[in-house]
C-alpha cells in the first residue's frame, strides 16, 4: 500500500470515528471515495456507486444508499434535495448555500457568505427553524 493510500484509509477511520461508527469493510471502502484525498464533494448515491466498481470495490447500490444515510445521520454528511426524486449528499457539513446546475445535474457550492438572510418567518407554533439550505438554479446561457 502505498503511502497516499495509507492516509486516504486513515483519513476514512478518523471520519467514520468522528461520527461514532464502526469502520466496516464497505463503510471504509465508501468514505476512502468520500474523503481519503482531504477534499470536500458532492455525490449522488448513484456517482458513488459507479465510482466503487470503477475503484474494483464490489458493494451494492442498496448498500451505497445505507452507507448514506448513516453517514448523514451521524452528521458527517448533509442531505441536499434538488426535487422530490434526487438528493446528493455533501462532506462538508458547514452552513453553506449551492448552486445547482440543471443542465448538467450537477451541485456545486456557492461562494461563501454570498446568501444572507435579513429576516426569516417565524416559526408555527409548537416548532423551531434547525436549518435553512439554499439551492441556487441554474442553466447556461
Amino acid at each position: 500500500m502505498t503511502e497516499r493510500a495509507r492516509g486516504g484509509e486513515a483519513r476514512a477511520g478518523r471520519w467514520l470515528a468522528t461520527g461514532g461508527l464502526r469502520p466496516t469493510r464497505q463503510r471504509m471502502v465508501l468514505a476512502g471515495l468520500l474523503v481519503g484525498d482531504g477534499r470536500n464533494r458532492h455525490v449522488t448515491a448513484e456517482s458513488l456507486f459507479e465510482a466503487a466498481r470503477n475503484a474494483n470495490t464490489k458493494v451494492s447500490l442498496a448498500t451505497v444508499y445505507n452507507t448514506l444515510r448513516s453517514f448523514t445521520e451521524a452528521g458527517l454528511m448533509a442531505e441536499i434535495t434538488v426535487d422530490g426524486t434526487r438528493s446528493y449528499f455533501d462532506t462538508d457539513v458547514s452552513d453553506h448555500a449551492h448552486f445547482y446546475w440543471e443542465d448538467e445535474g450537477r451541485l456545486s457550492d456557492a461562494p461563501r457568505d454570498s446568501v444572507r438572510f435579513e429576516r426569516l418567518p417565524a416559526p408555527p407554533e409548537g416548532a423551531k427553524i434547525v436549518k435553512v439550505d439554499v439551492v441556487i438554479r441554474l442553466r447556461k446561457g
